[in-house]
């Protein structure tokens, strides 16, 4: 495979690996990683008395700008020599005091020292390209910075540890097994024992019903990593922003008596078992001569009908409206929950309501009322709506779901090639595509564009 141009190996990357902010942090880390990356080290970093440069050992020591001779920095480093390390290069890590100062004037003595800065996610791609990990592995990595739950990180982890690549590569290992064996019976079909198609048409269907679970993770995955965004719609006044500040447990949305206090909408975000959860309480949708609240009327017509769960919010006192029925009929076909509030005050089962609407909580919003049942509901909506799939262990993304579906396709065509009676060559022209995208999902068969696609989603260190 050729190497993507910004990531030549032999070079030696510089990078601050921890985020950069201003008087806060209090470990700044700058990470180095390729053969003069010792070297360079040692032009900077004077251990301490008579300590030994030794690998996977901490030194503590001072920083020195090899120039001037200055004092940088008070400092541990780490050195792990090749091929023990993350990139399986020899890696060095200055762990400084915080900021931005020291971390940037660290970064600036390793670049003069003969290092080049490092490319987004260029020490994963070493990690990948010198055997350490697979691309799903390098792609789990990703995810798990980017956890938004502790689910989510549980993913993550699972496809770190190789729990997606092994069921990958054991359905591409097969689909190799399939392929040399009808190869081999084009070319010696006279010295093995008679062909038996209908075995290997079981074993394809096999193979299709393993790829089917596997894809079944998608929505999951996809669910766990950017979450779902739900709205409270409803009327002025029916306690959307009570319902908000209860559900988040701090004062986010302004609460009044007053119909129409809500003007734009305000966001909070939450995590419900285990999905996160961008929260939006809308304006009160009603008919106003204010152009502000007009405004935000239209803005949270919008986000109900854009919202992946619509809460339809209404004041059990009031009952059902026909307000509530003109706001119930512009949401249209989202997902829906009813939400009848402020049951502390009246009845909710005088309450009469559309026979279609299927789900309905009850809340107190003031007394904190009613959240657990309404985290339930909304669990239960986004279940039974196939969105979330019985494999939690491990969660396909999108690139990954690509590929398995072209593999399932190509699968699928070689039955239907089986079926046509179709000669032995025939089959193989299939069962190399699907091979060949099993492979790339585990990197084993993979182009420069998508490894580039793929690490430039990296941050700068990692």
């Amino acid at each position: 495979m050729k190497l993507p141009p910004n990531s030549i190996q032999g070079e030696t990357i510089v990078a601050i690996a921890t985020a950069v902010v201003p008087q806060q942090g209090s470990v700044g880390i700058v990470r180095l990683s390729g053969q003069e990356a010792e070297t360079i080290a040692r032009q900077l970093f004077r251990p301490a008395g008579k300590q030994v440069w030794e690998s996977h050992r901490l030194l503590y020591g001072k920083i020195y700008s090899p120039q001037s001779q200055a004092l940088l920095d008070e400092a541990l480093l780490l050195l792990m020599r090749s091929p023990r390390s993350y990139t399986r290069e020899d890696v060095v890590e200055f762990h400084c005091h915080g900021g931005i100062i020291v971390v940037q004037q660290v970064l600036q003595l390793c670049l003069a020292g003969g290092a080049r800065l490092a490319q987004p996610g260029e020490f994963t791609l070493r990690a990948f390209l010198n055997g350490r990990i697979d691309l799903t592995q390098a792609e789990s990595v990703a995810e798990l910075v980017g956890a938004q739950s502790p689910e989510a990180a549980q993913v993550a982890l699972a496809g770190l540890q190789g729990k997606l690549a092994s069921p990958i590569r054991q359905l591409r290992s097969a689909c190799l097994d399939i392929l040399a064996e009808i190869e081999a019976h084009i070319d010696f079909a006279e010295d093995l024992p008679p062909f038996n198609p209908t075995s290997l048409y079981l074993q394809l269907q096999d193979l299709l019903a393993q790829l089917s679970t596997l894809l079944a993770t998608k929505d999951r995955g996809q669910l766990l990593r950017s979450g779902i965004k739900i709205a409270i719609a409803g009327r002025p006044n029916v306690g959307k922003s009570s319902l908000l500040n209860a559900w988040s447990r701090e004062d986010r949305a302004i609460v009044t008596d007053l119909p129409g206090t809500t003007r734009d909408i305000v966001e909070s975000s939450l995590v419900v078992g285990g999905i996160p959860v961008q929260l939006l309480d809308t304006a009160g949708i009603r008919a106003t001569e204010d152009t502000i609240e007009q405004i935000g009327v239209q803005r949270s017509r919008q986000a109900a009908t854009q919202a992946d769960l619509v809460l339809l919010t209404i004041d059990a006192q009031a009952g059902w409206t026909a307000a509530d029925g003109e706001i119930y009929g512009q949401i249209g076909d989202r997902p829906l929950i009813l939400v009848i509030n402020k049951t502390d005050l009246a009845n909710p089962a005088t309450v009469s309501y559309p026979e279609a609407i299927q789900r309905v909580v009850h809340t107190a919003a003031l007394q904190q009322q009613g959240i657990d049942q309404l985290e339930a509901a909304i669990l239960a909506a986004v279940q039974t709506g196939d969105v979330v799939a019985a494999n939690l262990d491990i969660a396909i993304n999108q690139r990954q779901a690509a590929a398995l579906t072209r593999a399932q396709t190509a699968l699928e065509q070689v039955l239907d090639t089986i079926n046509n009676q179709l000669p032995l060559d025939f089959w193989t022209i299939d069962l190399r595509s699907a091979i060949a995208a099993l492979g790339e999902i585990t990197g084993e068969d993979i182009t420069e564009s998508v490894l580039n696609r793929i690490f430039s989603r990296f941050c700068i260190g990692k």
